[in-house]
C-alpha cells in the first residue's frame, strides 16, 4: 500500500533521476526514507544545495520562500523544495547536515539518525494533515528496520538543545496504529510487541 498515486510517485522517481545527473545535492524528505528502508515512496523531492548548484536549478523556474526560507518549483506535478546552506531553517544547522551523509544507490542522504531528527521535524509542523501521517510512517519505517543508533541521536539532540524530540519519539511510537497499517502490521498483539521493543530500545542507558 502506498500513500500517493503510483502515476505521480513515478513521475518523481524518473525526474530526481533526471536531476542527479546534472546537480549536486543531498537528498532528504520522504525519498531518502525510502533509499534507506524501502518501505514508502514519495511524490514530492526535497534537496539540500549550495549556491553553486542552486543557479543550475533556476533554469527549472525556482522561486524564493522567504517565508519558510526555501526555494522552490512544480514541474508536471511534482513538487521540489530547494533548501540552501546558510539560508534554509531546519531544527539542526545546515551546515552541520552536509558533513553527516552517506552513500546510497548513488544518492547523498544524511545519516540515519539526522534524517529522523529532520521527519520529526517535519512531522511537528504538519501533524494533523496527510503528510503527517506520511512522516509518522517514515519514521516507524526508519525504527523498524533499525536504522538508528540510538545513543548518536541522543547525543545529536543534546548538542543542538532539542531534547523534547526525544519525548516526541516516544509518543509517535505509543501512538501509533494507522501507521502500523500502512506498514502491513495489523495484529494489535503484535504491535504491542513492537512497541514495546522499540521504545526499549529508545529508552536504553
Amino acid at each position: 500500500m502506498e500513500f500517493w498515486n503510483e502515476v505521480i510517485i513515478d513521475k518523481s522517481w524518473d525526474l530526481l533521476q533526471n536531476l542527479r545527473k546534472n546537480i549536486d545535492f543531498i537528498l532528504i524528505g520522504g525519498w531518502a526514507v525510502y533509499l534507506l528502508t524501502k518501505a514508502f515512496k514519495s511524490k514530492d523531492i526535497d534537496i539540500i544545495v549550495d549556491f553553486e548548484n542552486l543557479s543550475k536549478l533556476k533554469e527549472l523556474g525556482i522561486r524564493k520562500n522567504d517565508k519558510l526560507k526555501k526555494y522552490e518549483t512544480d514541474i508536471e506535478g511534482t513538487d521540489i523544495d530547494i533548501y540552501v546552506s546558510y539560508y534554509s531553517k531546519f531544527v539542526l544547522p545546515t551546515e552541520d547536515i552536509i558533513k553527516e551523509t552517506v552513500n546510497v544507490e548513488g544518492f547523498k542522504l544524511p545519516k540515519s539518525e539526522i534524517l529522523l531528527i529532520l521527519k520529526q521535524q517535519a512531522e511537528i509542523s504538519r501533524k494533523n494533515v496527510v503528510k503527517g501521517q506520511k512522516d509518522r510512517t517514515d519514521i516507524l519505517a526508519l525504527l523498524l528496520n533499525k536504522k538508528i543508533n540510538f545513543s548518536v541521536y541522543k547525543k545529536t539532540l543534546e548538542k543542538f538543545g532539542i531534547k523534547d524530540y526525544f519525548r516526541h519519539l516516544k509518543k509517535i511510537v505509543s501512538s501509533a496504529n494507522k501507521e502500523f497499517e500502512y506498514l502491513g502490521i495489523t495484529n494489535p498483539r503484535e504491535i504491542k510487541k513492537i512497541k514495546q521493543r522499540i521504545l526499549a530500545e529508545i529508552d536504553f542507558k
